[in-house]
C-alpha cells in the first residue's frame, strides 16, 4: 500500500511539473496557438493546467483575476459585461438558448444601492415568503408522523420500533428515488408548474393516512409520500436562483429552513389541540391529525398555482394583470443576477436536461466533497430528532406534555440556524463555519453515550436532547454552496438534486443506528453517532483544503497567461460550470 501511494504521489508530482512546463510555454504564445499546446481533447487536463486563487473577490464570475485594489477591476468584477467582446459572447449565448429574460439583458444599465435594497425587500415578500409557506406545507406532512407516534399510533397499528424505522426508511428511499426524476421534470415544464402539482398530489396521500389500519397501508402511504415529495427542495432552490444572487441565496435558504423549526412549533401546538379530539367520531387523535394537517397542505398546494411566476419577466397573468414588478425593476432583477453569474442564462426555464448535460453534471468531481458533507453531516442529529417524542414518552412524560416539550429546541434551532448563515455571509466562509454544527453536537453526543442518568433523570435527559437539537443547522449554507460552485444552470439543476439525494442516503443510514435490541439507552447507536460526528469534522476541514488547493493551482497558471490568451479562452472554450478556467470555487 505504501508503495502504491508513493507511485501515486510521483504521478501527481510529474503531472504538476508537466502542467507548469506548459504554462511557461504558453505564457508568450498568441491565443491562436493555445488550443494545440493544451490538448483540447482532454478538458480535465486543461482545467488542472490553469489554476486560480482562493480569494473572496473570485466568488463571482471574472473575466480575468487581477489585483483587487484597482478600482476599475472592482467595477469589472461587479459587471463582467463591461468588455464589449464578453458582452456580445453572452448575448449570443442567451439568444441561442432562448433564455426567457434575454430581451432585458443590458450590459450598460445601472442602479443605485437604495433601488437594489428596495427591490430585494420586494423579492423577499413576493418570492421568498411563499417559498417558506410551501416548505411549511412539505414539513407538515413530512414531519407529523413524529407527533402521531406520541399518541396511540404504534399501538393501534400493532407496530414496534423496528416497524417505525422501516416506515421512515421506506419514505426516505422513495424520496431519494424521486429526487433526480423530479428535478428533470421540473426543469422541463418549469418549477412554477411542477411544485404546485407535487404539493397537491402529496396532500391527498397525506389525508388518506387517516384511514390506514395495517402495517402494509402504513408502508404504502409512506412510500407514496416520499415519491411525491422527493425533488421538492432542489426544485425550490432552482426557482429561487432565478431571482437571487449567489451571495443572497444562502440567507434566503436559511429563512427557508427556519420554516422547518417554525413548522415544528406550529404542528406541536396543533397536535396538542388535535389530540383533544381523541375519541370523537370513534377516531383516535392521530387520525384527526393526519386529516386536518393534510387539508392545510392541500390549501397551500392549490394557492401555489397562482403564487409562482416562471421568472421575473413572467409575473403578469389573467389573475395578476399588472404583474409584480415595474419595467425598471425587471431590468434590475435580471441584470443583477446575470452579473453575479452569467451562466444563469445559458438555458431557458422550460428546457430539459439532455443526457449529455446530465452525465457531465454527474461527473463533475469538484462537487463531490459537498455531496460527502451532505451524506454525513446530518446523521449525528437524525436519530435523537426522530426519536425525540418516543424518548420523552419513555422517561415518563404524557402525550400532551411531550408535544409541548418539543417546542423549545425548535425555537433555539431557528436562532442558531439564522446566526450561522449570517456568520457565513459576514466572513465569506462556508466550510469552517458550517463545521460549527458538528462542533456543537459533539459534546452532546458524548453525554448521550456516557451519562449514566440518561433514563432515570427525565428532566436532565430532556435538557440534554434539547441542547443537542438546538444545533446550528448548516443545510442552507451547503445548498447555497453547491449552487454557487455549479456555475451552470444545467449542472445546478442536477447538483441540487444529487446533494439532496446524498442527504437522504445519510438519513436512511441513520434509521439503522437506533435499534430495538439497543434500547432504552442506545449505547451502541450513540457510539456510532460519536464516531460519525468526528468524521464529519475531518470532512469539513478536508473540503476546505481541497478547494483552496484547486483555486491556487488555477490562479498560478491563469496569471501566467497574457490578456489576449485569457480573452481567447473566455470566448472560445467549450467548457462549462466548475470546469471553466476563469471560475473560482467558494469554500
Amino acid at each position: 500500500m505504501r508503495g502504491g501511494l508513493g507511485l501515486l504521489g510521483f504521478g501527481v508530482f510529474k503531472r504538476v511539473n508537466k502542467m507548469s512546463f506548459w504554462a511557461r510555454r504558453t505564457r508568450r504564445k498568441p491565443a491562436s496557438e493555445i488550443a494545440p499546446l493544451l490538448d483540447i481533447q482532454e478538458p480535465d487536463v486543461i482545467v488542472d493546467i490553469m489554476a486560480g486563487k482562493s480569494d473572496p473577490k473570485y466568488d463571482t464570475f471574472v473575466s480575468s483575476p487581477l489585483e483587487s485594489d484597482d478600482e476599475s477591476v472592482n467595477n469589472r468584477r461587479k459587471n463582467p459585461f463591461e468588455d464589449p467582446a464578453i458582452a456580445e459572447h453572452w448575448r449570443l449565448t442567451y439568444e441561442k438558448s432562448q433564455y426567457e429574460c434575454r430581451h432585458v439583458f443590458d450590459p450598460t444599465v445601472t442602479w443605485t444601492e437604495d433601488e437594489e435594497k428596495r427591490l430585494i425587500r420586494k423579492l423577499d415578500w413576493r418570492i421568498c415568503l411563499w417559498a417558506c409557506v410551501m416548505f411549511f406545507g412539505l414539513q407538515v406532512d413530512r414531519g407529523n408522523l413524529i407527533q402521531a407516534v406520541s399518541g396511540t399510533f404504534l399501538k393501534d397499528l400493532k407496530l414496534n420500533t423496528n416497524d417505525y424505522n422501516w416506515g421512515n426508511i421506506t419514505f426516505r428511499v422513495s424520496f431519494l428515488c424521486a429526487e433526480l426524476p423530479s428535478q428533470l421534470i421540473s426543469k422541463k415544464i418549469g418549477p412554477d408548474r411542477w411544485i404546485p402539482i407535487q404539493i397537491t398530489l402529496w396532500s391527498v396521500v397525506a389525508i388518506s393516512q387517516c384511514a390506514i389500519h395495517t402495517r402494509a397501508a402504513f408502508l404504502a402511504t409512506r412510500s407514496l409520500l416520499g415519491l411525491l415529495e422527493g425533488g421538492f427542495i432542489p426544485d425550490i432552490v432552482l426557482w429561487l436562483s432565478y431571482f437571487y444572487t449567489s451571495k443572497e441565496l444562502p440567507i434566503r435558504l436559511s429563512f427557508f429552513w427556519a420554516t422547518l423549526s417554525i413548522t415544528s412549533i406550529i404542528t406541536s401546538l396543533l397536535a396538542f389541540a388535535i389530540f383533544h379530539l381523541d375519541g370523537v367520531n370513534g377516531w383516535a387523535g392521530w387520525r384527526w391529525l393526519f386529516l386536518i394537517e393534510g387539508l392545510i397542505t392541500l390549501t397551500v398546494g392549490l394557492i401555489s398555482f397562482f403564487m409562482m411566476p416562471a421568472s421575473a419577466v413572467q409575473t403578469k397573468a389573467w389573475f395578476r394583470p399588472n404583474g409584480w414588478f415595474t419595467d425598471r425593476e425587471i431590468s434590475i432583477v435580471v441584470n443583477r443576477v446575470l452579473r453575479d453569474d452569467p451562466s444563469k442564462g445559458d438555458m431557458h426555464n422550460r428546457q430539459a436536461i439532455t443526457p449529455r448535460r446530465l452525465w457531465n453534471a454527474l461527473m463533475d468531481y469538484h462537487l463531490w466533497p459537498i455531496y460527502v458533507i451532505g451524506f454525513l453531516a446530518y446523521i449525528p442529529q437524525s436519530p435523537p430528532s426522530t426519536y425525540l417524542t418516543l424518548t420523552l414518552r419513555s422517561v415518563g412524560f404524557s402525550t400532551f406534555t411531550t408535544n409541548l416539550l418539543t417546542i423549545p429546541s425548535s425555537v433555539f434551532h431557528i436562532g442558531t440556524l439564522l446566526l450561522l448563515t449570517r456568520l457565513s455571509e459576514w466572513l465569506n466562509e462556508r466550510s469552517l463555519v458550517a463545521m460549527l454544527q458538528a462542533v456543537w453536537t459533539l459534546p452532546c453526543i458524548i453525554a448521550l453515550r456516557f451519562w449514566p442518568g440518561i433514563i432515570k433523570n427525565a428532566w436532565g435527559t430532556y435538557a440534554l436532547v434539547t441542547v443537542l437539537l438546538s444545533y446550528p443547522y448548516c443545510h442552507a449554507i451547503a445548498v447555497g454552496w453547491i449552487s454557487r460552485n455549479s456555475n451552470n444552470v444545467g449542472t445546478r439543476s442536477v447538483s441540487a438534486a444529487l446533494y439532496n439525494m446524498s442527504v437522504q442516503i445519510g438519513d436512511i443510514g441513520a434509521f439503522f443506528i437506533y435499534r430495538e435490541d439497543d434500547k432504552p439507552k442506545y449505547h451502541r447507536g450513540n457510539t456510532n453517532l460519536l464516531i460519525i460526528n468526528l468524521v464529519v469534522i475531518v470532512v469539513f476541514i478536508s473540503t476546505k483544503i481541497y478547494y483552496v488547493y484547486q483555486n491556487r493551482r488555477r490562479d498560478r497558471i491563469w496569471n501566467a497567461m497574457n490578456e489576449e490568451e485569457r480573452s481567447w479562452y473566455i470566448k472560445n472554450t467549450a467548457l462549462q460550470g466548475s470546469k471553466r478556467l476563469d471560475f473560482r470555487f467558494a469554500h
